[in-house]
C-alpha cells in the first residue's frame, strides 16, 4: 500500500509530539487570567464582520446574549441578521443604525449624527449585564472619518464592565484603538472576486 509509514519515522514523530504536548500543556497552564476582551478586526481583506458574527454564534452557543450595533450599514437585508435573530429571538439585540456607505450619503452632518446615535445605543447595550458580547460593526469607519470622538470611545471601552467582550470591526482601525485592544486581527487582501467582475451575492456578501 502506498504511503506506508516507516516504524522508526512513526516512533520519532510520537516522541516529537510528546515533547510538543508537554510544552503546550505547560504554556496553557500558565494562563490564568479571565476577562472581557476588546477585539479589533481590521485590514483591507474581506471577512471582518463575518468573523465577528462567528464569535456571536459561539457566544450564543455558550448561553450568553449578544448585541450588534451597525455604524455604517443601514437597512441592509443581511443573511446573518436573519439567521441570528430568527434562531435566537430576543437573545440577539440587532441595531442597524448607519445611513449607508459614506460615498452614498455624501452628507457629513447626517453621517455624524447617525454615528453618534449608534454610539449612544452601543453604550447602553454595553451596560446591560445580560450581554456577553457586543459587536460594534464598522465603528472603525466612523472613527476614521471622525464621526465619533476617538478618545471618548477608547475611554468608554476601557471602562466597560470586566466580563464584557467587545468586537470592533472595519478597515483602518485607529492606532489608539489598536493599542487599547487585547486582540487585533488584520485581514489581508490576497485575491477578491469583485476585481474579476463578480457582483455582491446573497449568502456571501450579505
Amino acid at each position: 500500500m502506498s504511503g506506508e509509514i516507516d516504524p522508526e519515522a512513526a516512533a520519532r514523530h510520537k516522541a516529537k509530539m510528546a515533547v510538543r504536548k508537554r510544552v503546550q500543556d505547560a504554556e496553557v497552564a500558565e494562563k490564568t487570567i479571565e476577562k472581557g476582551l476588546l477585539i479589533v478586526h481590521t485590514g483591507p481583506g474581506k471577512g471582518k464582520s463575518t468573523a465577528a458574527f462567528g464569535l456571536a454564534l459561539r457566544m450564543l452557543g455558550r448561553g450568553r446574549d449578544v448585541a450588534v450595533v451597525q455604524f455604517i450599514k443601514g437597512a441592509w437585508d443581511t443573511g446573518e441578521q436573519h439567521a441570528l435573530t430568527q434562531a435566537f429571538g430576543d437573545r440577539v439585540a440587532w441595531h442597524a443604525m448607519g445611513e449607508g456607505f459614506t460615498w452614498e450619503t455624501q452628507d457629513l452632518v447626517r453621517d455624524k449624527a447617525a454615528a453618534n446615535r449608534a454610539w449612544e445605543t452601543a453604550k447602553a447595550l454595553m451596560a446591560e449585564p445580560r450581554f456577553g458580547l457586543v459587536i460594534l460593526d464598522e465603528i472603525n469607519i466612523a472613527l476614521r472619518y471622525d464621526y465619533l470622538d476617538l478618545a471618548e470611545v477608547v475611554a468608554a471601552l476601557a471602562a466597560r464592565r470586566g466580563d464584557l467582550h467587545v468586537v470592533a470591526t472595519g478597515r483602518n482601525a485607529k492606532p489608539d484603538l489598536v493599542a487599547a485592544a487585547d486582540l487585533v486581527t488584520e485581514m489581508t487582501a490576497v485575491k477578491h472576486h469583485f476585481a474579476a467582475g463578480v457582483k455582491a451575492q446573497p449568502g456571501i456578501e450579505f
